[in-house]
């Protein structure tokens, strides 16, 4: 999707409750109509794939206390995808990396659902400055995910 259109339409926008918190938290850096890259191969109950790749939009914002990413597919709509505080356990089924490229989210989804198998991966494409960076506590994390996160990030509806 167009960066234009992704504005005018505001899709990829943080929403404002969000927003809200986020400022309240003190915003180290905020990217809103971030183009999100979704690659996934492996097996979900309802679909095989042998390697797709999707564009999405969402937001990115780094704060005080936490990193919070978005993904967006109407205006005034929001998935996380993230929302980690910085001094939470870095133990899980996921990785994050801040890079001066952006955030990479990776998934080995069969440790997030046992019924799946196969990697996921997010990459939000924004430069980060090397100052934001080191103002950072971390630019690596592990964190756990619900298994009904792998399938809306697939696109397969959730049946526990």
């Amino acid at each position: 999707m167009a960066v234009f259109v992704r504005k005018l339409f505001r899709v990829g926008k943080l929403p404002s409750a969000l927003r809200a918190e986020v400022e309240a938290e003190g915003i180290l850096y905020l990217a809103e109509y971030v183009a999100v890259t979704r690659r996934f191969h492996g097996t979900v109950p309802g679909l095989r794939s042998a390697g797709s790749i999707a564009s999405y939009v969402g937001a990115l914002a780094l704060t005080d206390q936490r990193v919070l990413g978005t993904l967006s597919s109407v205006p005034k709509l929001a998935g996380r995808t993230i929302d980690v505080r910085w001094d939470a356990p870095q133990t899980g089924a996921v990785t994050a990396e801040l890079s001066t490229h952006g955030l990479t989210i990776d998934a080995d989804v069969a440790k997030v659902d046992p019924r799946c198998s196969g990697e996921l991966a997010l990459r939000y494409k924004t430069d980060i400055p090397e100052g934001v960076l080191a103002r950072l506590p971390r630019t690596s994390l592990a964190f756990d995910v619900p298994p009904e996160f792998v399938f809306r990030a697939v696109g397969v509806p959730y049946h526990p």
